[in-house]
């Protein structure tokens, strides 16, 4: 007796996969490394370009780093233990890696020069460079921009007030209090990622963030021991398949060991905010919180996000455009002003190619708004 068997395929996006460490964490788990004793062995690093340049950049200075895959391993010179690199170093288009090491550098008995590629070279350095020398520094730039000449030299404890969101320029600022004479506070516009401060108290700093999670306050000249760090997932990979498994029909998508910190899940917020279905299951793990994200499709509402929204979804703006562009109305994002200096005008780019795909979207100059009704 013959039977007829019949399968359909799965529809949508099905499966669970893992995603690259986190490029953040990357960077600074490199340079606390160098400036700690005894070894730090770094599992997940990601192996990018930019964080292949912060690599180089500390072995210049004298620090022992060996790298096999995604392992490595870097023998810790103390904070006052770096050397004067023979040549200017060249950064590419690391633009954390350049503002931390501004930072960093600024603190250090020797002199630096910053360089990078064209697209690095046009971006703004004087948001670090001048609460950087309210401290003491002596840095010099070419009309705002690289090259970056530092002078390193005692640095004095102070308070700053910052006038841009930025972990990068807040993370410059807390490498450089820990070199200074007397504690200083740094007090954020907004709370931005707060990868430094988490890395640097499991290192031994003490850098404590008040209740208001924009005040915090960096005890200077810290003995730091190197430490064993597992970097998360990078929530900015793992966000291109969660906004593809909530807009195409039929998916379901788990994401594994990713990063969870608070400051970095924006875009989950704002998924849920939209309708979406995420589901989170933590995970233990010593400093950086991760777990594993499921996403399964949903029909998207608009959503209105405004500054005090954007520091934690920074990064990922384009991805919240083309979730607004699938949405059952009118979505507006402003306050995003920072994404026209980063590598290149992201306010401009994202108008430019989603139109392309005839998305109804108007460019604003802090943002933009989307009707996902006219898609």
């Amino acid at each position: 007796m013959k039977k007829n068997l019949m399968t359909r395929p799965m529809s949508g996006l099905q499966g669970s996969l893992t995603v690259p460490g986190d490029k953040s964490i990357s960077h600074r788990s490199l340079m606390l490394g160098a400036i700690s004793t005894g070894v730090t062995t770094i599992s997940n690093f990601l192996p990018a370009a930019d964080c292949l340049s912060t690599l180089t950049a500390l072995q210049a200075m004298g620090t022992q780093i060996t790298r096999q895959a995604t392992t490595v391993q870097v023998v810790g010179r103390g904070l006052h233990g770096l050397t004067a690199p023979s040549q200017p170093l060249q950064l590419g288009n690391a633009g954390t890696a350049t503002r931390l090491l501004a930072g960093l550098l600024a603190g250090q008995p020797f002199d630096t020069t910053l360089i990078g590629d064209d697209s690095l070279s046009q971006r703004p350095m004087a948001r670090v460079q001048q609460p950087l020398q309210k401290m003491g520094a002596d840095i010099s730039l070419t009309d705002g921009h690289l090259p970056m000449h530092i002078h390193g030299r005692q640095l004095h404890g102070t308070t700053t007030q910052m006038t841009v969101a930025s972990a990068q320029v807040k993370s410059a600022l807390i490498l450089a209090a820990l070199q200074a004479d007397a504690p200083s506070t740094i007090i954020e516009t907004l709370p931005t990622r707060d990868h430094t401060e988490r890395l640097l108290n499991a290192f031994g700093a003490s850098v404590v963030t008040a209740s208001d999670q924009r005040t915090i306050t960096v005890q200077p000249q810290p003995h730091l021991q190197g430490q064993a760090v597992t970097v998360p997932g990078d929530m900015s990979a793992a966000a291109f398949f969660l906004t593809a498994a909530s807009i195409v029909p039929g998916s379901k998508v788990t994401l594994k060991r990713v990063g969870l910190n608070p400051t970095r899940t924006g875009l989950l917020t704002v998924l849920q905010r939209m309708g979406g279905h995420v589901t989170i299951e933590p995970l233990t793990n010593p400093g950086e919180p991760l777990g594993n994200i499921t996403v399964t499709a949903a029909k998207l509402h608009p959503v209105t996000l405004t500054a005090a929204d954007i520091p934690a979804v920074i990064d990922e703006l384009p991805l919240v455009a083309l979730l607004a562009a699938t949405a059952d109305g009118v979505s507006t994002i402003s306050g995003a002003g920072e994404l026209r200096v980063k590598e290149t005008d992201r306010i401009a780019t994202i108008c430019t190619e989603l139109r392309k795909l005839g998305i109804a979207i108007e460019e604003r100059p802090d943002g933009f708004v989307i009707d996902g009704r006219r898609t």
